[in-house]
């Protein structure tokens, strides 16, 4: 699905351009495949967050004993949002709640290894928008469609 939203443009050229800018291959690659991109239909917390910037995420976890069995995210946002929401979901599927915790702005920097100093703030609202999800679970407080 992930190479389908590129498909009308020259992936090549997409990919030169994030290079320019300072994405490292590893961001890039992230930002090209979306692997954590979607809806969870099966989400037992919905947690929604806008940033400053305008950029929006919306992350589906589905828990069971405080594990997280799955996670993807909807992102309305730039390479920066979409590359650090998918490098999160990653590491969040399969650790329990207070592992995830564990995933901060460093973990997931670290793993992409580079982006634009002007995208670090996409990193905090992942950040962000994940860990609101798990407090907002804890708390008993699910966030559900229907």
């Amino acid at each position: 699905m992930g190479s389908d939203i590129l498909q009308n443009y020259d992936a090549e050229a997409v990919k030169e351009m994030l290079q320019s800018s300072g994405y490292s291959d590893k961001a890039i690659q992230y930002y090209v495949e979306r692997k954590g991109m979607g809806k969870l239909e099966e989400a037992n917390q919905i947690t929604e967050l806008t940033g400053p910037c305008g950029d929006t995420m919306k992350v589906f976890l589905k828990i069971e004993d405080d594990k997280i069995q799955d996670a993807k995210i909807q992102v309305l946002g730039c390479p920066g949002a979409i590359s650090s929401a998918m490098v999160a979901m990653d590491m969040a599927k399969g650790k329990t709640l207070e592992e995830a915790k564990t995933i901060t702005e460093g973990v997931i920097f670290k793993e992409l290894e580079n982006i634009p100093d002007q995208k670090q703030h996409c990193i905090q609202l992942t950040v962000k928008t994940l860990q609101n999800a798990i407090e907002e679970y804890q708390k008993g407080n699910n966030h559900k469609e229907g």
